[in-house]
Formats: C-alpha cells, structure tokens, sequence
C-alpha cells in the first residue's frame, strides 16, 4: 500500500508538474498571439495608410493628366479656330474628321459671304441704278460661264476616268487569259 501511495504521490506530482509545464507554455503561447496579433494590426494600419496615399497619388496623377489633357485640347481647338479663321475657304481641304456635309457647307457659305456685293441703291438716281444693274448682269453671266466651263471639263474628265477604267479592265482581262494559255501549254 505504501508502494502504491508512493507511486500514486509520483504519479501525481508528475502531473501536476506536466499541467505546470503546459500552463507555463499556454501562457507564452497566448503572449505570442497577443504580440502577432498587435503586430498584425500595427502592420494593417501602415498597409492602410500605404493605400490611401497610393491611392491619392493616383487620384491627384489622374487629375493632373485630365488637366493637361483638357489643356492640349483647348490649345488644339484655339490653333484650329485661329487657322480656319485665316485661311480662305477655296483653297483648303479638311484633314480633320467630321461630318463632310457641315464642312462643304460652311465652305459654301464663306465663299457666297465673300462674293456678295451690298447694294446701295437707296440713294442712287435712274441712271446710276441702270450702270449698277448693268455690272450686276456681266458679273452673273461671267458666273455662270465660269459655271458652264467647270461643269463641262468635270464632264469631260469623268468621260476619260470611265474610258481609262474600261482600258484598264480590259487589259486585265486579256493579261489573265494570256496566264491561262501559257499554264495550258506547259
């Protein structure tokens, strides 16, 4: 019996010294997770922080790139007005994309403005306004025989172009047969 206690005082001093040991190691265990998860928090705040200045570069770089963005665009749309406002319509052809239809318009507008003559005929007597009538009749038929001419050499150089158009797809269709006779030969 006495074998026994003694066994069973080892047996229970060991596991008391056991539950020592492991509550010893619960504690370092519990400060090891409070110390990760402060450090953890600590390196969420700084990786936040990161974020928010990333992002706010970013959002000031956007900014400032649409700035100078808006900033080309003004300079380029001022360059544009400058020059159409230099430049005499019966010359220039667009190079910008748009719709072709306004452009042609507006071509046809700058050009009747430039042509049109104000008449002043309030104060002037019968044969004043006979002289001014007669300037106005040569000027028109000078018009429309500058008309009658360019719709004349339009048509005469569409009738080449079709000519020129019918040679060249006859020649090709005599080149293709001649490929075709020399394929049979060989």
């Amino acid at each position: 019996m006495e074998k026994d206690m003694t066994e069973l005082h080892t047996l229970i001093d060991a596991h008391f010294e056991k539950r020592k040991k492991e509550e010893e190691e619960l504690v370092t265990l519990t400060d090891r997770i409070e110390t990760r998860r402060s450090d953890r928090a600590d390196q969420m705040k700084i990786r936040s922080e990161r974020d928010r200045e990333r992002q706010n570069k970013q959002a000031e770089e956007k900014a400032r790139k649409e700035e100078e963005e808006a900033k080309k665009k003004a300079e380029v749309d001022a360059r544009k007005k400058m020059i159409l406002s230099n430049l005499s319509f019966t010359g220039y052809k667009e190079t910008q994309p748009g719709p072709k239809k306004q452009t042609e318009r507006e071509k046809k507008k700058k050009i009747l403005n430039d042509r049109r003559k104000e008449l002043n005929v309030d104060h002037m007597k019968e044969e004043k306004l006979r002289e001014k009538a007669k300037e106005l009749w040569d000027w028109l038929r000078q018009l429309e025989a500058e008309k009658f001419e360019l719709q004349y050499t339009q048509a005469k150089q569409k009738y080449e172009v079709t000519v020129l158009r019918n040679r060249v797809s006859d020649h090709q269709k005599v080149s293709k047969g001649r490929k075709t006779k020399r394929g049979l030969r060989k």
